[in-house]
């Protein structure tokens, strides 16, 4: 895809800076995250409120590494120059309210969706944020970028019309659906949320006048936001569901021990919180299509965890689904490679052309 427009500084578009290969193994370490929510369910656990909190209250962990990262800043500026602008952080919050509503939809399609469907059916938010970011970013769509949503998008498919051994007659199979269909809407509003984050950020960058991408803490600040505002409407939600009170009893109930019970929710937050830090900056140093793509590569390892620890079928539905996602991810690399070297093909042409020009 291609960026029209100048919603976004040219700065930010590098794929190997140093924040962007940092933010990508973030992604990677993160990966767990997803394991380690489907075993919750697995193994007894119920509560959708606690689950989603784990997928988005690990914002503390960032707090002492911003501390020392701005103090450090202090001398060099005012404190204010280091901090978010009050409408960057106020648009960051609302976009934080949507993004607690996809991992609650996702809470929701993982108790009944085995993690190698359901991390399969996140490839959907590619697609959701390659036509969000056309609208509201400014991309513009390529044949090697349709190519790769279409693969993605029939990859998923697939899943749905496809024999598998997870569905089941009567009950178990109408659960199936609402989770598949409930992991697709979480998967396809996460991909709405991306490019508005993008676009906020742009808008700060321009404000600001800044050609350098925006420091780490930058990053961090924007995480803990989205954090704040994510844990404060998952307490409101447990405290309506009684979650704090149900706690203890589904702890003592636990299919591995009441000790692993909170062991997977620590362990969780901090899984998520890793993923979360790395997609958020992978958008803010490069763009929430990177970030989309990041998201997809981690699906493979979400499958190989899947079958090795959670003891999942892998079908051969699964199989060309799978393969189906992965050519589509690799098309668009390819994609943007040879784009790009059109791009610096363009620019060495300018390089050439503008000084003739200028002295005839």
């Amino acid at each position: 895809m291609q960026l029209i427009g100048n919603n976004a500084p040219t700065a930010l578009r590098s794929w190997l800076s140093p924040p962007v290969v940092f933010s990508a193994f973030f992604v990677l370490l993160g990966a767990p995250g997803t394991l380690l929510l489907r075993l919750y369910f697995v193994h007894g656990g119920r509560r959708l409120w606690l689950s989603t909190l784990i997928q988005v209250s690990g914002w503390p962990l960032l707090l002492p590494p911003l501390c020392v990262s701005l103090l450090l800043r202090r001398g060099r500026a005012a404190a204010g120059d280091h901090l978010l602008p009050h409408r960057i952080t106020a648009a960051i919050a609302a976009l934080g309210g949507a993004f607690v509503v996809a991992c609650f939809a996702y809470s929701l399609g993982s108790q009944a969706v085995p993690l190698s469907t359901s991390s399969l059916l996140q490839t959907i938010q590619l697609t959701s944020t390659a036509f969000s970011a056309f609208l509201f970013a400014g991309l513009r769509f390529t044949p090697f970028s349709v190519n790769a949503i279409v693969l993605l998008t029939v990859g998923s498919a697939v899943l749905g019309v496809g024999p598998s051994s997870e569905k089941t007659a009567g009950e178990g199979s109408t659960a199936y659906w609402t989770g598949f269909f409930e992991c697709m809407a979480s998967a396809a509003l996460l991909g709405f949320v991306l490019p508005l984050v993008e676009v906020a950020m742009s808008k700060y960058g321009r404000r600001t006048a800044r050609e350098a991408p925006p420091s780490y803490a930058t990053v961090m600040q924007i995480q803990v936001v989205m954090g704040v505002t994510g844990t404060a409407v998952c307490l409101v939600g447990m405290a309506v569901t009684e979650d704090f009170q149900a706690m203890p009893r589904e702890a003592a109930m636990f299919g591995l021990g009441e000790s692993s019970y909170y062991l997977v929710l620590i362990f969780g937050a901090v899984s998520f919180q890793l993923f979360n830090l790395g997609t958020m900056g992978l958008i803010i140093c490069s763009s929430s299509l990177l970030a989309g793509i990041m998201v997809a590569l981690v699906l493979p390892l979400s499958e190989v965890l899947a079958v090795i620890f959670l003891r999942e079928k892998f079908d051969g539905v699964k199989g060309i689904a799978l393969v189906l996602s992965l050519w589509g991810f690799v098309c668009y690399l390819y994609g943007e490679r040879e784009h790009k070297k059109v791009a610096e093909g363009n620019a060495d042409m300018k390089s050439i052309t503008w000084p003739l020009i200028a002295t005839c």
